[in-house]
């Protein structure tokens, strides 16, 4: 099966499944006879644009839709995000550090990569942790500022 067809085959089965995890997706795509590697869920869901979001049942898999620019700003954009899965922020020296609601941290994460912050050289999202890495402490002091801005 051809990479289009695959990647085909993961929109179709996500819009219709509440997916949670990459192995559940795995599991799903072997029942459809698709033969595929954990490795390559993980890039198609990159390139797709997939990751968990939070809905009224739970956690699932869905395709980031983008919205355009004139209908949203950035600003409201990262206020709906962080308003519905932000707990807290902080941070130490140059690394902000975010906390989400339990498996809601790659969602955000992934949302606020979509943006560019010039101060920020790098994320990383686990569970309910994003950790994003910042150029200097006077960075990281105003990132964490404006991030808490949303939250409280």
């Amino acid at each position: 099966m051809e990479k289009q067809e695959r990647q085909a085959k993961i929109l179709a089965l996500i819009e219709h499944n509440a997916i949670t995890t990459q192995t559940e997706l795995t599991d799903q795509l072997k029942k459809a006879g698709v033969r595929v590697t954990q490795a390559t869920i993980s890039r198609d869901l990159q390139e797709l644009r997939i990751a968990k979001t939070v809905t009224p049942d739970g956690y699932r898999y869905a395709q980031m839709r983008e919205t355009p620019s004139q209908d949203r700003s950035v600003e409201e954009k990262l206020r709906g995000i962080l308003t519905q899965c932000a707990v807290s922020v902080d941070y130490a020296m140059n690394i902000v550090v975010l906390k989400t609601l339990s498996g809601a941290a790659q969602a955000a994460g992934y949302a606020l990569d979509s943006f560019v912050w010039e101060e920020v050289v790098g994320s990383i999202a686990g569970d309910d942790t994003i950790m994003m890495v910042t150029r200097s402490e006077a960075h990281a002091k105003s990132l964490a500022e404006r991030l808490m801005k949303y939250i409280r």
